[in-house]
């Protein structure tokens, strides 16, 4: 048995391991080409999170939905980078939005080199992966604008919040299939489109991604808050002192909602005050952190994967199929 990147992803077939690392391998390379500029300072900033490493959990995600095609198809590594640049790109806007310190155990570009610097990195990064999808066809083009459309409007509609009436947690869900679940499902889209599997196989494979990237965002909501900086790459709890709800933040309310606790509602109580203290930050944090609320949202995790998993099982059972179900144990294994 062999090891696939950061997941632990055992892979107990020698061919199949040699595809997705040659893939993996030959998609850090295209990567690197693809941040270069002829002004030297772009391309430090445009490979700043290249260089920082990552789990190229996208990109994994491709080399195994092109098996259940020809996975040395031309267009696979290609557009394993264009999912990578675009995620890589939502990384230096995220980081302004949030204001945040770390990304991946490095300062992020916005504290590096400020702001206008870091949003328009990110924007180089589109354009590259925009100009290699004009390489791959027209229909993908169209399926990564519609993957983009939903990954801008869920964030949109997390920063606008739910309508009236809405519950916070559903609307919270497809904030989080917009943001993450549509890029993940575009990755096996690709990987299975540019390997020419059938549409059948391509369809299973998206709807495996889209649930997959939701267990994969409630996994990092749980780390947000259960994790320390060396687990996660980040700072801990950086969506509590920026006023962002995620997932266990919404249990809790929902909790106090219901059973009216006093305990419940002081801890609310303190979330919402100013969290940039860093001492109220750090009260507030350990609380969660002891809260029911923190199981319920990695209850919900395992559910997502479970979802995950259950969408493969029309594909024929083989080395690739089990790979991609180990992913679901490996989401959750995160969560903890």
């Amino acid at each position: 048995m062999t090891v696939v990147g950061p997941f632990g992803l055992s892979v107990r077939d020698q061919a199949l391991e040699a595809d997705v690392q040659a893939g993996l391998t030959a998609v850090e390379e295209g990567l690197l080409e693809a941040t270069k500029s002829e002004v030297p300072f772009i391309t430090e900033a445009a490979q700043h999170l290249v260089r920082a490493g990552g789990k190229r959990f996208r990109p994994l995600l491709v080399m195994l939905a092109a098996q259940f095609g020809d996975p040395y198809a031309p267009g696979v590594v290609p557009s394993a980078v264009v999912v990578e640049l675009t995620h890589l790109a939502t990384l230096y806007h995220d980081d302004v939005m949030d204001e945040a310190a770390v990304r991946r155990g490095v300062p992020s570009a916005n504290t590096r080199w400020g702001n206008s610097v870091a949003v328009l990195t990110g924007d180089f990064l589109f354009a590259r992966a925009s100009h290699i999808l004009a390489d791959l066809g027209p229909e993908a083009v169209r399926v990564q604008a519609e993957a983009f459309e939903r990954l801008v409007t869920g964030q949109i509609l997390e920063t606008a919040g739910p309508q009236d009436g809405r519950d916070p947690v559903d609307h919270y869900l497809d904030v989080l299939g917009g943001k993450t679940g549509s890029l993940v499902a575009v990755s096996c889209r690709f990987g299975a489109m540019m390997s020419g599997a059938d549409e059948s196989t391509v369809h299973v494979l998206t709807q495996y991604g889209e649930r997959l990237g939701v267990a994969f965002q409630l996994a990092d909501d749980v780390l947000d808050i259960a994790s320390d900086s060396h687990e996660s790459g980040k700072t801990p709890g950086t969506d509590l002192r920026e006023g962002i709800a995620t997932l266990p933040v919404l249990r809790l309310r929902e909790q106090a909602a219901r059973g009216g606790r006093a305990e419940d509602l002081a801890l609310c109580e303190l979330l919402e005050s100013d969290l940039s203290d860093d001492d109220r930050h750090a009260r507030a944090l350990a609380a969660l952190r002891a809260h029911p609320a923190l199981e319920q949202a990695r209850r919900d995790t395992v559910r997502y994967a479970e979802e995950a998993r259950a969408a493969l099982a029309p594909l024929p059972e083989c080395d690739a199929k089990r790979a991609l179900q180990e992913l679901c144990d490996a989401v959750v294994h995160r969560a903890g």
